[in-house]
Formats: structure tokens, C-alpha cells, sequence
């Protein structure tokens, strides 16, 4: 490290040199960092090249997740649901006890109990927490994937957002192999109510998927406001849930 002694004041890097500012004056520097090659094949990396090829299996495992779901996500909006979603699916590929350190999989992980109770009841938007939307008691039932919702008021058993005058409910049914990327997601027909005080039993049943992949069960929750006798998507999804409440 040397110090910079002259009138010209420079911050930034050049030739290979490193020019900035520290506590007590400016200073110079070689150009740091490790080279991608020494890292690829330096015996010394090995933990690195593991740890990185995990991640790179977790975001693998989260991109095939999310264009599965694309049909509902698309009017759920959460700029932070790649970054959750990976921190998930880290936490389920360490449920990999089988494969070697550097190719522990989520996809692995999610075959076992303990993985599947880490993916279940995850919120696709953290700004829409199912829990904190729906105040009804509801039933799945894992063979058919049909969710119940008995009795149901919105005008009392839903928390919504500000201008909503509708909730469109609906139900998915997915299997997904997270290793050949064959999926089949099947959607119950949406079930639309006015946010008022009659009661209503509502199911939503989807038709049965086939697979040898994860099975998963979802609740989506839409809101709506009318104007004109037509409904808007409220704010663009932005307080739209969709919530897995099952893995099976």
C-alpha cells in the first residue's frame, strides 16, 4: 500500500491500481481479489466450489418452483420472493443426507418429512401473509387436493386491503419433479364473492395431477374492486396471496 503525496486527488482504479480515500489521506493499492481460475482449481477453494455449487442447485430449484406456479404468480407481485424462496430451499437441501457435500439438492430434500415441513406454509408474498388475510378455519384434503371453507363471511373473516369490494378464491394442485422439471398444476374453478356478511360453504376443488414429483396444494386469494360493474385487480396483486398448505 503506498500513499499518495501529490496535488491530484484520485479515487477509482487504473492500470491495475486502486486509488482511494482512507481515514488518513489517500492511498494506492494493487488491484485485489482472487483470480476465477485459482478458485475453480486451487485445492484451497474446495469448500468454496461446494458451497457455490449448492447455491447454485437452490436457485436452480427456486426458478423451476416459481415458472411452475407462473399462472398464479403473475397477479401476485413480490419483488422479494427469489431471495426468500432461496433461503428456503437452502435450509431444505441441508435435509440431503445423502448426497456427497457440493451436490446436496433441494430437490433431495424435499423427499424427506423434514423438508416438506420447511415448504410448507410458505407465503409467495410477504406482503399478503395468508394467516394474517384469512381468519377462517378451512380443511384440505391431501387426496384430491380440495380445500373447504365452511360458513364462510369475508365481510368478517377477511382482513383486506383498503378500496377491495371482492375476493376471488382459488385452489391449485401441483406436482412437480424438481429434478426432470415434468410438472402438472391443476386449478380449481375461482369462486368470486362480494366482501359482505353472508355466510357461504366454499370448496374449491381442482382435478387430480399425476407424477411422481413433490405434491403440493395452494391457496391463492385475489382482491378485487368494483367500479361500473367491473372488476380491477386491486393495486396490481400487490395484496394477493398465495400460500402453500400442504406438501406431500
Amino acid at each position: 500500500m503506498a500513499v499518495l503525496k501529490g496535488l491530484i486527488k484520485i479515487i477509482g482504479t487504473l492500470d491495475g491500481l486502486t486509488f482511494y480515500k482512507g481515514k488518513n489521506g489517500y492511498f494506492i493499492r494493487t488491484k485485489g481479489g482472487i483470480s476465477k481460475n485459482r478458485i475453480k482449481n486451487d485445492p484451497a477453494f474446495k469448500r468454496t466450489r461446494e458451497n457455490a455449487n449448492e447455491f447454485g442447485l437452490a436457485a436452480t430449484s427456486g426458478k423451476i418452483l416459481r415458472h411452475s406456479l407462473a399462472k398464479l404468480l403473475h397477479s401476485t407481485q413480490d419483488s422479494t420472493l427469489p431471495s426468500r424462496l432461496m433461503r428456503k430451499l437452502m435450509l431444505i437441501k441441508n435435509q440431503d443426507t445423502t448426497s456427497p457435500r457440493g451436490l446436496r439438492n433441494p430437490a433431495v430434500g424435499l423427499t424427506t418429512p423434514e423438508g416438506k415441513v420447511l415448504l410448507q406454509n410458505f407465503n409467495f408474498n410477504e406482503n399478503a401473509i395468508l394467516a394474517q388475510v384469512l381468519r377462517a378455519d378451512y380443511s384440505v384434503n391431501t387426496t384430491t387436493g380440495a380445500i373447504n371453507i365452511p360458513n364462510f363471511i369475508p365481510g368478517t373473516q377477511l382482513v383486506a386491503p383498503p378500496g377491495a369490494t371482492h375476493v376471488t378464491l382459488q385452489s391449485a394442485f401441483l406436482n412437480l419433479d424438481f429434478t426432470t422439471k415434468v410438472r402438472d398444476l391443476q386449478l380449481s374453478d375461482p369462486v368470486n364473492r362480494p366482501i359482505n356478511l353472508t355466510p357461504e360453504n366454499v370448496t374449491l376443488t381442482p382435478a387430480a395431477v399425476t407424477g411422481t414429483g413433490i405434491t403440493m396444494i395452494l391457496l391463492q386469494l385475489s382482491f378485487f374492486q368494483e367500479m361500473n360493474g367491473v372488476q380491477y385487480h386491486l393495486n396490481n396483486g400487490a395484496f394477493n396471496t398465495l400460500h402453500i398448505v400442504r406438501v406431500i
